[in-house]
């Protein structure tokens, strides 16, 4: 069974994605009590222990109000840890790990790819997310790097997002690489 490593497989949407996908894979939930994704070191000792993966799913994320005027110094910089520096620690540290063809999938927002107003650090720290794995998806030949970017995560959509990750893992979207997927809830 191929490996896949879920980063925030705790939180509210993780508890519906890791569900889904240990049906198909071994999944192993790399959670803040084995490393601190704001810390190089400590994400690349627990990928030595880990191994070899078929994928990485980050879904560890944050969220914060506030217009460019009104964002705080403190925000802006827990918005970019949390959406940005994590997910580079992770993907750095998984790479060198995960098998060829491999995945990497990492969960966004519409908001990015909106540039919606008073959410101005989200927005910014989610579009360089985006930014990151276009880039990875560029120059890691045989690794399939793509994001899923939902609007406001409600149950119905949660589900959604848990599906269209296990399509992204599966055979059948081995040639999707450097994509957005909008996800929005019902109309």
């Amino acid at each position: 069974m191929k490996t896949v490593v879920i980063t925030g497989g705790t939180g509210s949407l993780g508890t519906v994605v890791v569900p889904r996908l240990q049906r198909d894979y071994h999944c192993v939930l790399l959670t803040h009590a084995m490393a601190d994704l704001n810390d190089a070191t400590s994400v690349n000792e627990a990928f030595a222990k880990i191994g070899e993966i078929y994928a990485l799913v980050h879904l560890v994320g944050g969220f914060a109000m506030g217009s460019v005027a009104a964002t705080s110094s403190e925000t802006w910089s827990q918005m970019l840890s949390l959406n940005l520096t994590g997910a580079f620690n992770v993907t750095h540290a998984a790479l060198p790990h995960l098998t060829r063809p491999g995945r990497i999938i990492a969960v966004s927002s519409v908001a990015a790819i909106e540039k919606r107003a008073g959410v101005a650090a989200y927005v910014v720290s989610k579009s360089a997310l985006n930014t990151l794995v276009e880039v990875i998806a560029k120059e890691n030949p045989g690794i399939s790097a793509t994001i899923v970017a939902p609007d406001t995560l409600t149950p119905e959509l949660r589900e959604r997002v848990a599906e269209t990750i296990a399509f992204l893992l599966s055979d059948a979207a081995a040639n999707i690489s450097g994509a957005i997927l909008p996800l929005r809830g019902a109309s």
